[in-house]
């Protein structure tokens, strides 16, 4: 998910580039939610109120972050979870940290992912979630090949489709061409070719190209003041928003006016909408609370 992985990316991702070191680190920002049924064969996801803002950045600043590629780091260390208080309250940071493998996907590491991001789902006070790395110059070098050799041909496709189940913008050809084009997304994955910042953003796969800041960590400054955006909003607007627009997508235009019809529908009776009409009639700052 650094350069060549952002041809990979779901549409909308966000991605910053360190400029003139082609160093890419990326965004992307997917709201889970619990499973919301619409009238119809429509069916939202399952999750819980959390946005997960996907952050492909160098953490360069604490004293973890400094490790080299040579470091060894217990699998337990593998995933760090953070939650930020005061102005932040709300966000989560999973900081992955296997630099002996530039962070790449292993077993171990996809079910920590999977068992901190199930827990995050049921928490209420989560509203946003941060994944960075915490490895100086990278963020994930894609599946662990290492040990993909060593399975079995049987253990590869359930191991795959738990990645799927943690990153679910993973499946270049089916995003990729409806993100670019069919056309230049064959071009892409016929030829690999490896795309750096400023070319990615040129054909749409990433919304921002960032300069690098002296700490080396821009894009999870942005990734942050994305998640600070995001707090304010009602939960239940953003999950069914996040519906809305993922089933949208799938169908023609028609079809996806009605998805969004269903989808307002689920807002109509909660306490979140009085509370932003009551908010905006008494000219104050709405307290959604995602009921």
């Amino acid at each position: 998910m650094a350069a060549a992985a952002a041809a990979a990316a779901a549409p909308g991702a966000l991605g910053t580039l360190q400029a003139g070191r082609a160093r890419l680190v990326a965004a992307c920002c997917a709201r889970l939610g619990p499973g919301w049924r619409l009238p119809g064969p429509w069916t939202g996801p399952r999750g819980g109120p959390a946005t997960w803002a996907r952050g492909w950045t160098p953490a360069i600043g604490g004293p973890a972050s400094r490790r080299g590629f040579g470091s060894e780091v217990k699998t337990e260390d593998e995933l760090r979870v953070r939650y930020l208080e005061e102005e932040n309250r709300g966000i989560v940071v999973l900081g992955i940290n296997r630099a002996s493998a530039k962070n790449s996907l292993s077993k171990n590491l996809i079910k920590m992912l999977s068992k901190a991001v199930d827990a995050l789902k049921s928490d209420k006070k989560v509203r946003t979630i941060i994944v960075r790395s915490e490895v100086p110059g990278i963020f994930c070098a894609g599946a662990d090949l290492k040990e993909r050799v060593k399975m079995n041909p049987s253990e590869v496709g359930p191991f795959v489709s738990k990645i799927r189940a943690v990153i679910n913008e993973i499946g270049g050809t089916q995003r990729l061409p409806r993100a670019i084009g069919m056309s230049l997304a064959k071009e892409l994955i016929f030829s690999a070719r490896v795309l750096d910042g400023q070319e990615a953003k040129a054909v749409g796969l990433i919304s921002h190209v960032l300069e690098q800041n002296q700490e080396g960590d821009a894009a999870y400054r942005k990734a942050l003041d994305l998640a600070r955006e995001f707090l304010p909003q009602g939960p239940v607007a953003m999950r069914v928003a996040k519906l809305a627009i993922n089933q949208g997508m799938e169908v023609d235009l028609v079809t996806g006016l009605a998805i969004e019809e269903a989808c307002y529908a689920q807002t109509i009776p909660t306490k979140d909408r009085l509370e932003g009409l009551l908010a905006f009639k008494e000219k104050r700052t709405p307290r959604y609370k995602g009921e």
